[in-house]
């Protein structure tokens, strides 16, 4: 800790009641007390995994100001201090051990899914807007709400699908099925789903039943690995990250064989901007497992390999850190009932993953990225101009 605080001050309390002052100040910006003996040294050891750990343990508490405020507060820490010798040497052991943590073959890829998107779909209407999109909102306007800013992602996405009335549009991890039926809906394509979380499969057919659109949106229980056809249009969000480095290549392998020859696909991904590295393994252990945000030189080579042509990349920088306060704000509104649904451990192990996805995408590197592919370079407008239009049109056809 002393290395790291180098602006402010953090006071630590141990279980005897001694407090131990890290950084300069007359007064601590944050007071943290600890409540088990072993902590402070699992905290020496891997900082990133056990302070996690601790709050969502109860084996650590804050007197004053938010877990999110703390994290900032550690994160702009930092930034300017860099990590110690002893950080750098576990970053090392987890860069080289990664492609065996991110080996998700088809069943551990099951599982992972299973670990996170099938919890219950009335814990996730405690957070997320009314359509359930669990990935990155698109704010246009600073006075966007979260449903404004989602409906906008989709919109966003469905202008850079190039979509006409009858093309076949494959939907790569197609969640609770919102943007599915919502290309159907405006602009007339067949969609077809895929994902591995029971709990979404079976939100999604219910929505597209009562849509009375279950002849135009499908969805299976299927690995990308395992589809088969040919799509006009492929979309992925918020799915690469699951992938795993030693399956980038057949991630974009099967977007060039399933994409016909003048086909169009979208990848929403986050990413990192400062080079390769390894998953917080707070994430890793509690929240995704097998899971890994890339950086845009790991990425290149795979869709390279793959036959396909980078048409457009955009990178929206703190859309994400928007989306995620939000999110935060409404848990915590609704921690009681997520309580009811699980415990408070599992709320405090909730509130920290959402309070630190946010620190990350505001100070530690961390985008989103919007990659348009193709098979042939012509495939898409030459300028961008055709986004832009399409989404004007519209929201001015939804205001009417």
């Amino acid at each position: 800790m002393h290395h790291v605080v180098v602006t402010g001050r953090l006071d630590v309390i141990d279980t005897s009641g001694r407090r131990e002052t890290y950084g300069t100040g007359t007064r601590a910006n944050f007071t943290i007390r600890l409540h088990r003996r072993d902590v402070a040294l699992r905290i020496a050891i891997n900082p990133q995994l056990a302070i996690g750990e601790a709050y969502k343990n109860g084996d650590l508490t804050l007197e004053g100001g938010s877990v999110y405020d703390f994290l900032l507060f550690m994160a702009n820490n930092l930034t300017k201090s860099g990590p110690s010798p002893f950080m750098k040497a576990r970053e090392v052991c987890g860069f080289l051990l990664r492609r065996f943590t991110q080996r998700n073959v088809v069943w551990r890829s099951r599982s992972n899914v299973v670990h996170h998107y099938d919890l219950t779909a009335e814990f996730y209407d405690l957070f997320l807007d009314e359509d359930k999109q669990y990935s990155c909102a698109y704010f246009a306007q600073p006075s966007d709400d979260l449903e404004t800013a989602q409906r906008r992602k989709k919109q966003h996405l469905a202008a850079k699908l190039c979509l006409r009335p009858g093309l076949k549009v494959l939907d790569v991890g197609s969640g609770w099925g919102g943007l599915a039926l919502h290309l159907a809906q405006e602009a007339d394509v067949i969609v077809n789903g895929l994902t591995l979380s029971t709990e979404q499969y079976q939100v999604a057919v219910g929505r597209a039943a009562k849509a009375g659109m279950s002849d135009r949106v499908k969805f299976a229980l299927r690995d990308y690995r395992d589809e088969g056809g040919e799509y006009d249009r492929i979309v992925s969000v918020g799915m690469f990250e699951h992938v795993g480095v030693p399956f980038f290549g057949s991630y974009f392998q099967m977007i060039s064989d399933r994409l016909s020859g003048n086909g169009v696909a979208l990848v929403h991904t986050i990413g990192r901007t400062d080079g390769p590295g390894v998953t917080n393994p707070f994430i890793q252990k509690y929240i995704f497992p097998g899971g890994y945000i890339p950086a845009i030189s790991e990425v290149m080579p795979a869709i390279e390999r793959a036959g396909l042509v980078v048409t457009d990349i955009e990178v929206l920088r703190l859309h994400y850190a928007k989306t995620l306060r939000v999110w935060r704000e409404r848990f915590c509104q609704n921690w009681g009932r997520a309580a009811e649904l699980y415990n408070e451990e599992f709320c405090r192990m909730w509130e920290y993953y959402l309070a630190a996805s946010e620190v990350a995408f505001r100070c530690m590197g961390l985008v989103v990225w919007q990659i348009q592919l193709a098979k042939n370079q012509e495939t898409v407008p030459l300028t961008r101009d055709y986004i832009t239009d399409f989404d004007r049109e519209l929201e001015a056809r939804q205001s009417i």
